[in-house]
């Protein structure tokens, strides 16, 4: 009876040691804890199964294998590309892309490597898009060109499960020659806008004097009114030597009787 009971306590110490060199084994190949923004692909044998997570998920150790996909939204520096516009300016022009999987199993199974993928699809969409847009909407109408962009990236991006959802142009450099340039029709623009300006209101300042100069044309005595007035506000400047012209009705009399004086005193003939 001992030797029995010897002989099941030493079995029983041989299974509890395999299963715990097993459990230490397979437990970590078949348990796999997955945060809250990852998806894994599940192949099992080499074949797709199917797409789990986040959480804790289960798998058969070595026949089944899990490739991690980050769901959460990822930004992409485009380098720095140089090109030509449409009106044969050269500039050069970065971005910056934003997207995100939104199918994993296509991220895994319908392409290599779908970030160097999109990166690459980035630079050429964002140097064939220059080059069909001129300088001044490059310029004035950025938002058009960031949405035209992410229109273009994202119809390429989509059979692989990615979805681009911003392109942003972010720096335009243009040669010191072009910037020159650019200065000169801002600064002529702006002295054409002065002078239209000025010369508008020349000619509304004219309009009104001969408007007012008609209102006084009808009464001579508000011209009087009109000279003493000015007379008392130059009366109010301090200055040394102030010169008032005189206005010929004030002194026409006088000529006219000094004339006549002057005709009378002639002796006659």
């Amino acid at each position: 009876m001992q030797e029995i009971l010897l002989w099941i306590l030493n079995t029983i110490g041989v299974v509890g040691a395999v299963v715990v060199v097993l459990a230490i084994v397979i437990l970590p190949a078949s348990i796999r804890i997955l945060p809250a923004w990852e998806r894994a692909v599940i192949l099992r044998l080499g074949k797709f199964n199917r797409v789990t997570g986040p959480g804790v998920i289960i798998l058969i150790p070595y026949v089944d294998t899990a490739i991690r996909v980050n769901t959460r939204i990822m930004t992409m520096d485009v380098p720095r590309q140089e090109m030509m516009t449409r009106d044969n300016v050269p500039v050069t022009v970065d971005a910056i892309v934003l997207f995100k999987v939104i199918e994993p199993q296509s991220a895994v199974l319908n392409i290599e490597d779908y970030i160097r993928t999109t990166s690459l699809i980035a630079q050429t969409t964002l140097r064939s898009t220059i080059g069909q847009i001129e300088l001044d909407e490059l310029l004035a109408q950025r938002d058009h060109v960031n949405q035209r962009l992410q229109t273009v990236i994202d119809e390429q991006t989509e059979p692989f499960g990615v979805k681009v959802t911003a392109v942003e142009v972010r720096d335009v450099s243009l040669p010191d020659t072009m910037k020159r340039a650019m200065a000169a029709q801002a600064e002529s623009e702006r002295e054409r806008r002065a002078k239209v300006i000025n010369a508008l209101g020349e000619f509304e300042a004219a309009e009104k004097l001969t408007q007012a100069a008609a209102l006084i044309g009808k009464e001579p005595a508000a011209l009087q009114l009109r000279f003493l007035q000015s007379v008392r506000e130059i009366a109010s400047e301090r200055a040394t030597m102030t010169i008032l012209p005189l206005p010929l009705d004030l002194i026409t009399p006088f000529i006219d009787y000094a004339r006549r004086q002057s005709e009378r005193d002639k002796p006659d003939a």
